[in-house]
């Protein structure tokens, strides 16, 4: 607990100080399941792609956008506590979050189609193009071998002034960047992958209090839930419990 504590005064000591991004619009509402604890969020032919968490409600679904209608899920089952997803080529990837176990789907059918073993907790994942990026909630960003699910190295996210920061948790690739949810905050991290340096934040504190308002009353129902549609060039987020799902905006 005390390493944890630690942890969290060292985020908010890194960030508070930090330029919030908030050059942002809301473009459109959508549905989302408020009973969703979303770990992982994509987006892959037009589909919203969710990882959920908390052991015995563990799962993957896939919803349409416009309604929020599951097509189809599959079950997580106890004891993993499900984390994040991505997919590459024909495999979805999905971690758990502290058995060191990750596992692989058919993203048509959701049939489990393997597994793989990896220390240390797991968080999210994204890919950009050439490598899985994957979060553990340390400082640190993993770059797995998108075949082997193998780390091939690791770069440390830290604020221009050189601070870590810790605790980060689900991830999505856009444009050469990699966006960030920093757990139990209410900001989104800008980060150059190549050197981990937080360009950034997107401050969604605005967008936090419209889900509040909307529902989503938990300690633990946080922002937590990036998904980039590159193809229409649609960026989304949403939060644990959320029962909406939004489309944003940024203006750069």
């Amino acid at each position: 607990m005390k390493a944890w504590l630690a942890g969290l005064a060292l985020l908010l000591t890194a960030v508070s100080p930090a330029r919030a991004d908030t050059r942002w619009t809301l473009v459109k509402t959508y549905p989302h399941d408020p009973a969703a604890f979303t770990e992982g969020l994509l987006i892959h032919d037009g589909l919203l792609y969710e990882s959920t968490g908390e052991v015995g409600h563990s799962g993957i679904r896939v919803a349409r956008l416009d309604d929020g209608k599951v097509l189809r899920r599959v079950t997580v089952p106890p004891p993993y506590f499900g984390e994040g997803i991505v997919i590459w080529k024909d495999r979805l990837v999905s971690l758990t979050w502290r058995d060191g176990v990750g596992f692989t789907w058919s993203p048509e059918t959701l049939t489990k189609t393997g597994e793989f073993r990896y220390p240390g907790e797991g968080w999210a994942l994204t890919h950009d193009g050439r490598r899985i990026i994957m979060s553990d909630g340390t400082p640190d960003l993993r770059f797995l071998d998108p075949e082997t699910l193998q780390e091939t190295g690791r770069v440390r996210v830290h604020t221009a002034d050189g601070r870590p920061v810790p605790m980060l948790n689900e991830l999505e690739y856009v444009e050469g960047e990699v966006l960030a949810n920093i757990w139990m905050t209410d900001r989104i991290a800008r980060i150059e992958p190549a050197s981990g340096l937080v360009i950034d934040w997107i401050d969604l504190s605005p967008l936090v209090r419209k889900a509040q308002a909307a529902g989503a009353k938990g300690p633990d129902d946080v922002l937590n839930g990036i998904a980039w549609d590159a193809k229409a060039r649609r960026l989304f987020v949403t939060g644990k419990n959320w029962a909406k799902l939004y489309e944003i905006r940024l203006r750069k």
